[in-house]
């Protein structure tokens, strides 16, 4: 068997150790006789599972107690309508725009209220996070929503904006656990799981207690209502069990792994190693601002599209796939991702040098 260097986007790499304790325990989990994807999501087994995932990710996010941690479906892109339609109460909504993401939240929260966008790198084609200084904050902004990290793009935050008081929700599908962050900082956070934690088909959504609520928008659809799932425990209807089992696995991998921390600095250590040579190199650039640079999506660009597409083909042949830019934007993105070893950079910064050295 072979396994390939694979810098997708997402759904993305997933921990090797994870993936062979999977399949040991595919056809029976523990004592139970049956594989997780067989069990009730009611049964103790599940139970167990669920509950240990929720206390390892409070631990490697030093989660506060005032938060409630949710396991759903929908993607992130289902808690662009669930955001405002839980948290609208006088129907303003602040917007910092970075990208095709935040451009779909904006639309989708249009539809219950007034958006505002307070901050925007739109002209600067989203190469840059917006200068974040004296932003104008709407008196009456129920919140203030912010994509933590632009997966097409390629750009990161690296400090938070000042939302004078203003409930801060962030999309954190591309980032969670790659960095240290402070949650009671943040009002929402939310992340897909299928980039940086597990399979695509879970999404979970950390939320402080005070904002569930049921005063939500007429018309919402209980499926859509935070309070009603805290309330039931991410047990509401049948949650994506398997997915929540290997979100749970790689949680304790990270915890044996140092933690938030200690990913933290290999990540620094991954990307430095793709950056240093991407701004030495005559043949490919960087495309995003120096000091907004993404740790996990790292975007780049020959001078010729031709030599883009000769680069993915030939990239491929080395067993380093899926290194093609998002469709809007084109060029190459290497997505290095928690599960994403030192090796797989290194032997792409390989490659690179040798496709340079016969092209340049």
């Amino acid at each position: 068997m072979k396994r390939v260097y694979n810098f997708s986007a997402g759904p993305a790499v997933l921990p090797e150790e994870v993936l062979k304790i999977a399949a040991d325990e595919m056809l029976c989990y523990g004592d139970s006789g049956m594989s997780v994807m067989e069990m009730s999501h009611r049964s103790k087994v599940f139970d167990d599972i669920i509950n240990a995932a929720e206390a390892d990710l409070r631990k490697l996010m030093n989660i506060p107690n005032n938060y409630k941690v949710l396991f759903l479906q929908g993607g992130a892109t289902t808690q662009f309508s669930m955001v405002p339609m839980n948290l609208m109460k006088q129907g303003v909504v602040d917007f910092i725009h970075t990208g095709a993401w935040s451009e779909k939240a904006i639309e989708e929260a249009s539809r219950y209220g007034t958006v505002h966008v307070i901050a925007s790198s739109e002209d600067n084609d989203f190469t840059c996070i917006p200068d974040l200084t004296n932003l104008t904050i709407s008196e009456d902004a129920d919140y203030v929503h912010m994509v933590q990290n632009n997966t097409i793009y390629g750009t990161r935050f690296t400090s938070l904006p000042n939302t004078l008081g203003k409930v801060l929700v962030s999309d954190m599908s591309s980032n969670i656990l790659s960095e240290p962050f402070k949650v009671e900082d943040f009002g929402i956070i939310f992340a897909g799981a299928q980039k940086n934690i597990g399979p695509a088909g879970t999404t979970i959504v950390i939320i402080r207690e005070d904002l569930i609520t049921k005063d939500v928008l007429k018309g919402t659809p209980l499926m859509l209502q935070y309070h009603i799932h805290a309330s039931k425990k991410s047990m509401y209807n049948t949650p994506p069990t398997y997915g929540i089992y290997i979100c749970g696995l790689v949680f304790k991998h990270l915890l044996a792994n140092g933690g938030v921390e200690e990913m933290y600095k290999k990540n620094l250590k991954k990307a430095n190693l793709l950056y240093d040579y991407l701004d030495q190199s005559n043949l490919f650039k960087g495309t995003v601002n120096k000091e907004d640079r993404s740790l996990m999506n790292i975007t780049f660009k020959t001078n010729s599209e031709d030599l883009n597409k000769k680069f993915i083909a030939e990239a491929k042949n080395h067993d380093l796939v899926n290194l093609k830019g998002h469709r809007s934007v084109g060029g190459m993105r290497a997505s290095v991702y928690n599960a994403m070893p030192y090796d797989g950079v290194k032997a792409l910064v390989e490659f690179m040098k040798q496709f340079e050295s016969e092209n340049v």
